[in-house]
């Protein structure tokens, strides 16, 4: 059997009793890094020395097969280095080849930086949408893509491009777009803060620390205006797309007429 096991994302006062007996008896653990495995385990006194194998964004394509087949025989504890296994980490390949090999998937749920950063993001969590790491590039035209997504939406950031990402989301959504940015959730210096893209991506610029959870409202579901449609467009084009895909792209995001949106980009070029 797979078990994919969460572990504290900061405060190790959150594992589980169920994550301790697992690691306390298991045989076999795969793990995206096996020395945090070891020091998690070290960490709530478990003696327990099992098997390590390595299960890495670099690996795990090749490796799925030979471990779920590893555990039609004999448990499998499947570790990340924080959170929910196959959330924006490894294990997802190695799932898809147990479920299609028939071998047995269960979990031992608990600590999610997505669902902790939305709870405390004061924005709706009744309908959302995890879109993982933001993209090095093209963030323009990658936010321009959501913009009228109306789901609450939950992004992952590395603090040093956070200020960049914040700009260029504001830049895509607007600078009036209500944002959380979650950081250090469960840590010593936890903080939460709440504002427009405009006010946080200027509060970034001074840096920002620790691990990052961002958090934004969705779009309001009245069509946007064809003024606002051509701010899209010219920021797609800004961002390397060509005129006549931006205005296709907005105009299927936001129902306004194509030629509408390229006219008006056209002519305020």
């Amino acid at each position: 059997m797979i078990i994919l096991a969460a572990t504290p994302i900061g405060n190790l006062g959150d594992a589980s009793r169920r994550l301790i007996e697992a690691l306390e008896n298991a045989e076999t653990i795969a793990a995206e890094d096996t020395r945090t495995a070891v020091h998690l385990m070290k960490a709530l006194g478990i003696e327990n020395r099992p098997h390590l194998i390595a299960l890495h964004e670099h690996n795990e394509v090749e490796k799925a097969a030979e471990i779920a087949e590893l555990a039609r025989t004999r448990d499998v504890v499947v570790l990340t280095d924080a959170g929910m296994p196959a959330i924006s980490d490894p294990g997802f390949p190695l799932v898809a080849a147990a479920a299609s090999a028939g071998v047995t998937v269960t979990v031992i749920p608990g600590p999610s930086a997505v669902l902790a950063a939305l709870a405390v993001s004061g924005l709706p969590t009744d309908r959302f949408t995890f879109e993982g790491f933001i993209p090095r590039k093209s963030r323009v035209a990658w936010f321009s893509a959501l913009a009228r997504e109306e789901r609450t939406m939950v992004f992952f950031e590395s603090p040093n491009r956070l200020a960049e990402s914040l700009a260029d989301l504001a830049t895509a959504f607007g600078a009036g777009r209500r944002v959380a940015v979650a950081r250090e959730l469960t840590k010593l210096h936890e903080e939460v803060r709440r504002g427009t893209a405009g006010e946080l991506a200027e509060w970034a610029a001074s840096g920002v620390r620790g691990e990052i959870c961002i958090v934004v409202a969705g779009a309001e579901p009245a069509t946007a205006s064809l003024e606002e449609g051509i701010g899209q467009v010219l920021a797609l084009v800004e961002a390397g797309s060509r005129l006549k895909d931006a205005a296709s792209e907005v105009a299927e995001a936001t129902g306004l007429g194509r030629r509408d949106l390229y006219q008006g980009a056209l002519s305020a070029r």
